[in-house]
């Protein structure tokens, strides 16, 4: 009666099917995010040079206060180029972001072998459904803050890696000396990664199950 009886059926109802989806889910999370390199410039140019491009390159976990940009040839603009620091330590919210995420992928994945595997165990006491709800239940919030704190750090992480970075460079605010914002890396991944967690928010489905509804 304990032992194990592979069952596909809960993988066609909510309980199992929404927990598929929640694992996918988490799988694109954390490997946009924890994947994601990419890289900012800016032309600089001075007496003596003209559209100098230097490159900043950065990533996860995007610690931005510990990228330079790379140093200008110190024969040029009459060494007034300093070494230049990118602005923001966002590594906490992007790590709780990809931790959560990884958890969520092992939740996920256990609980299906629950479902597939030991589905009899599962209905066959209330226990073992109201602990699913509960720990449902604290996934949820935790992916709902993780989440909005890895959405507010993407945010910052586009205005330090974007234009406004020049405001911060004494070199472009020492004439002859000027700046022009060149390119930074597109961040659509980084977009993806938010959108799929929030769109999978898990369900307390188990709940219905615990209560003997259908």
């Amino acid at each position: 009666m304990t032992g194990l009886r592979l069952d596909l059926g809960p993988l066609k109802e909510p309980l199992g099917f929404i927990k598929v989806l929640e694992w996918i889910f988490s799988i694109f999370a954390f490997a946009t995010c924890g994947g994601y390199s990419g890289q900012t410039s800016i032309k600089v140019s001075c007496q003596d040079t003209k559209n100098e491009t230097l490159e900043a390159a950065f990533g996860y976990p995007f610690r931005l206060n510990t990228v330079v940009f790379k140093e200008l040839d110190s024969k040029k603009c009459n060494n007034t180029w300093t070494p230049t620091h990118l602005v923001g330590d966002f590594s906490s919210s992007a790590q709780f972001f990809v931790t959560f995420a990884v958890f969520a992928f092992l939740y996920c994945m256990a609980v299906l072998v629950l479902y597939v595997g030991y589905l009899h165990l599962y209905r066959g006491t209330g226990k073992l459904p109201m602990i699913d709800f509960v720990i449902t239940m604290v996934v949820t919030l935790l992916w709902l803050i993780s989440t909005s704190a890895w959405a507010k750090a993407l945010t910052d992480i586009k205005i330090s890696t974007g234009s406004e970075i020049m405001s911060d460079i004494l070199f472009c605010h020492m004439p002859p000396n000027s700046c022009l914002f060149g390119a930074v890396s597109s961040m659509g991944s980084l977009n993806v990664s938010v959108v799929r967690m929030a769109g999978a928010l898990p369900s307390p489905v188990p709940l219905r199950h615990w209560a003997g509804l259908p």
